[in-house]
């Protein structure tokens, strides 16, 4: 007799920002990606036709394998959310409605045909398709994969179709929304709007203006002042933060409900008294002062939500999902308040995480199938997740490798033995190299997490201005992760236990601080930034905090051996992971993306698997237009 036939769920996200696909078989993740790392355009939102390839392709399937085919929110229910918004707030928003109606009329409303279309590109197949609600996906990419049985959940973004921020229980297979919070009140987009007013693009520039927060003026210091009145005027007048974690916003200084903009220009400057700054324009104090006072409600709102998911669930635990959940200042502060014993994030907290919620809840609830027994850490799950790290997209064979230095002409070493290859990464680390590293399975989420890094030494000054302004082409302001061994980590970092996903920001361990000027405070921002505030200067932030990722031997053994290197021939349990690719481009995907980046920059080496290439002696880097083939696979 034949083996049972293995049942197979393809999750999607898309026509938003981000779209992804994940597959799962038996309630496992076989594999997941984004659609941007395949098309190489960053947040690409189209049909995740590359993804979705991927993923049947890594199991070994085609769309006719596939069982259910589940989408990450209900469009209906989105479309009464537009037809109400648009009514409520008439005459305004005619323009937008104008806009948005005819491609729902066409296109939107009929997703069910429309996602029918889609896959039958991808080859011939009738799956049954489930759209669990925006939330609900969220909520249980947050539950399923973590590693507790049961658990409070909090789900907080912009909106899905009408709910802004959620409440749940997890128990077992089953999860339920306790409470909801609906639009137009949202905390993500209040969050959105000030990313905006900063200058900085929305869905996609939240994080800076996170980063950009720590250069706000600290009590006591000469612009405080300016941080509370921005904080003040903004609960005042634009938002009523209940004790609840719930709020209100009033709608007289936001234009995202109707209009094309997140904010009432005239509103927000008359009430701020600070213009608009328009991107690529100097960042004086104020705007950091004004992300420092919009981070300082961001965190309040969070932490009161958590006290009211403890309050409704009396669980220990808490799960989160959704993009607000990407905040990780806000992640680390929540851990030390205690008010959850264990706090677990799903990595592709975002949209793209969507996907993998909403197969996970076809599976259980959907088709009522239990939880896999990797709860509590099970064997084969060493992360004690079911998210194997997050190492879930493609990974290419030595053979691939060679090929891709053939075709560019590329001098290349093979290391036969892979610690000798370590030995010399940590060298050229050492001695001030930017190091390109391409390993396994590529990255789900916004992350890199050592499978496709950048890597620096993080003992070096000028590491951080190296990487910023000469590799990733980006604001200089902007710090950079440690990746730190697992077993040192509280030897560098005021942190009691694992950060795999670089989900949680820590103060770095006092006993590696070094003393501030006196006027370290009033110094201009870059002034600030270069100064030397540890012993680990390059990962450090303005206030002595860093974004950090625990690797672990068991679940990228690879990188563990590397970082493990360097701390024994150079004393160093800590790299500097930033994410391997430029200004403007997703993460790479393939060994010729990360080629065609090292040679775009002044990265020194890159390592391709067993191969290592370095700068001098490559040919010279011709913009073609035609380097890179179409993701293809076998």
């Amino acid at each position: 007799m034949g083996s049972p036939k293995r049942r197979a769920i393809l999750g999607l996200s898309a026509y938003y920002h981000d779209s992804a696909a994940v597959l799962l078989l038996d309630g496992r993740i076989v594999a997941a990606a984004q659609e941007e790392r395949f098309t190489r355009i960053k947040h690409d939102a189209a049909f995740p036709h590359l993804a979705a390839r991927y993923c049947l392709a890594e199991a070994g399937l085609t769309p006719a394998d596939l069982e259910v085919v589940a989408f990450y929110d209900k469009p209906y229910l989105k479309f009464e959310r537009l037809l109400e918004t648009y009514h409520a707030f008439a005459p305004r928003g005619l323009r937008s409605f104008l806009a948005a109606m005819p491609v729902w009329v066409r296109e939107k409303l009929f997703m069910r045909k429309m996602l029918k279309d889609e896959l039958a590109q991808l080859g011939p197949g009738k799956p049954e398709i489930f759209f669990p609600e925006h939330h609900l996906s969220h909520a249980a990419s947050a539950f399923y994969p973590s590693p507790y049985d049961e658990a409070a959940v909090l789900t907080i973004d912009g909106v899905g179709e009408w709910a802004t921020t959620t409440i749940g229980l997890g128990q077992g297979k089953d999860l339920s929304i306790l409470r909801e919070l609906h639009f137009p009140h949202s905390l993500g987009l209040l969050y959105s709007a000030l990313t905006a007013w900063c200058g900085f693009k929305v869905n996609s520039g939240e994080y800076k203006l996170m980063g950009l927060a720590p250069y706000g003026s600290p009590p006591g210091m000469g612009g405080s002042e300016r941080v509370a009145r921005f904080r003040q005027v903004l609960l005042d007048k634009m938002v009523d933060l209940r004790p609840d974690g719930s709020l209100l916003l009033n709608m007289d200084y936001f234009e995202y409900a109707t209009g094309l903009t997140m904010c009432n220009a005239a509103r927000f400057e008359a009430a701020l008294g600070l213009p608009q700054r328009t991107s690529e324009s100097e960042i004086t104090q104020e705007y950091m002062d004004l992300a420092l006072a919009i981070q300082q409600i961001t965190e309040e709102a969070v932490f009161r939500m958590a006290e009211t998911a403890k309050s409704l669930t009396g669980s220990k635990n808490l799960v989160m999902a959704g993009g607000v959940a990407l905040n990780c200042v806000a992640n680390g502060k929540l851990l030390r308040r205690g008010t959850f014993e264990n706090i677990w994030i799903q990595p592709a907290a975002g949209d793209a995480g969507g996907a993998l919620g909403a197969a996970l809840a076809a599976w259980h609830i959907g088709l009522q199938e239990p939880r896999a027994a990797h709860v509590d850490g099970a064997e084969g799950d060493p992360g004690g997740d079911m998210m194997q790290g997050a190492y879930l997209g493609p990974t290419f064979s030595t053979g691939e490798i060679e090929r891709t230095c053939r075709r560019f002409n590329a001098p290349a070493t093979r290391h036969d033995d892979f610690q000798v290859l370590c030995s010399e990464v940590a060298g050229m680390l050492a001695q001030g190299k930017a190091v390109g590293w391409f390993q396994g399975r590529m990255e789900y989420g916004p992350r890199a997490l050592g499978g496709r890094s950048i890597l620096g030494d993080p003992r070096r000054p000028d590491m951080q201005k190296k990487l910023n302004l000469k590799i990733k082409y980006r604001e200089g302001f902007r710090p950079f992760a440690p990746s730190v061994l697992e077993e040192h980590c509280s030897e560098c970092f005021d942190l009691d236990r694992p950060s795999p996903y670089m989900l949680l920001v820590a103060p770095v361990a006092e006993s590696r601080r070094k003393t501030l000027p006196p006027d370290y405070w009033t110094r201009p921002m870059y002034d600030r930034l270069y100064v030397e505030r540890s012993d680990l200067p390059a990962i450090t932030h303005v206030d002595f905090s860093a974004r950090i990722q625990s690797v672990s031997k068991a679940t990228n053994p690879r990188y563990w051996q590397l970082i493990d290197t360097f701390r024994r021939e150079q004393g160093c349990p800590v790299v500097v992971n930033t994410s391997f690719n430029v200004r403007g481009e997703p993460i790479v995907c393939t060994p010729a993306d990360a080629y065609a980046c090292f040679m775009r920059t002044e990265m020194d080496a890159l390592v391709l698997g067993d191969w290592l290439l370095v700068k001098e002696g490559q040919p010279e880097w011709r913009e073609t237009g035609d380097w890179r083939t179409k993701f293809e696979l076998d």
